[in-house]
């Protein structure tokens, strides 16, 4: 008998972070049905910048809240992190969500009575995590990355948007997220600093390891993922 000696090596972790088999959503019935999406099968590696493209009705915001577990599909399947979210009651998905997924929204979504740090640490306290010295050193990080670290202590108000959208991005890494979904991240912003946000969103997946996985319209932002997947009437074209 051949024994092994130390600790095993440790197992591989899933090359995907998210997959979709199949999925289809419809809504209404009978004449006012809408078939958002069509049986869509879409694998989403880790560590990669993907981008959904297509015109309004494609069904791109659709599959983004359905990977997301913001949304029931109708048919099919969506595993994130090796869950498949159906599987989940609503209890179980709540906390399944604010553990492994993490939102980018166009209207960032900052609380203005609280500071940029506070913003930034509120999905952790949401979670019960104690926030301790190494917790906010993250925080820190995170802002230093993506270049707030200098307004740490202001309120919303009292920030441009393009730094309001930064801070909402490290809100979403700071929990360590699976999967960073941003949902048309630069709609509210100007060219040059939407350019920003979005250099800031590619820092996250080259230096931190983060997926990210983005809807938008605009070519030009979707110009900076590694992946762009394309729909049309609820399929992937």
């Amino acid at each position: 008998m051949t024994r092994m000696l130390g600790n095993p090596p440790p197992a591989p972790q899933p090359t995907l972070a998210a997959s979709a088999r199949s999925l289809t959503k419809t809504y209404g019935r009978g004449d006012t049905e809408v078939h958002a999406l069509r049986g869509v099968d879409l694998d989403l590696p880790r560590g990669r910048f993907t981008a959904i493209m297509g015109p309004s009705g494609s069904g791109k915001s659709t599959l983004m809240h359905c990977l997301a577990g913001l949304d029931q599909a109708s048919g099919g399947t969506v595993t994130v992190a090796g869950t498949e979210l159906g599987a989940l009651d609503d209890d179980t998905l709540t906390t399944f969500r604010r553990k492994h997924v993490g939102f980018v929204f166009q209207s960032f979504n900052l609380l203005p009575m609280l500071t940029a740090e506070q913003n930034i640490l509120l999905p952790l306290e949401l979670d019960g995590a104690r926030i301790d010295d190494a917790t906010r050193e993250r925080a820190r990080t995170l802002a230093e990355t993506l270049g707030v670290a200098d307004r740490l202590g202001h309120r919303p108000a009292e920030l441009s948007g393009g730094q309001q959208q930064r801070v909402a991005i490290a809100r979403a890494l700071v929990t360590q997220p699976d999967l960073l979904f941003a949902d048309e991240p630069t709609g509210n912003l100007d060219s040059t600093t939407s350019a920003e946000v979005l250099e800031h969103l590619r820092r996250s997946v080259r230096e931190l390891g983060q997926t990210v996985v983005m809807v938008t319209h605009d070519r030009d932002a979707a110009s900076y993922a590694d992946d762009v997947v394309t729909m049309q009437d609820g399929l992937i074209v």
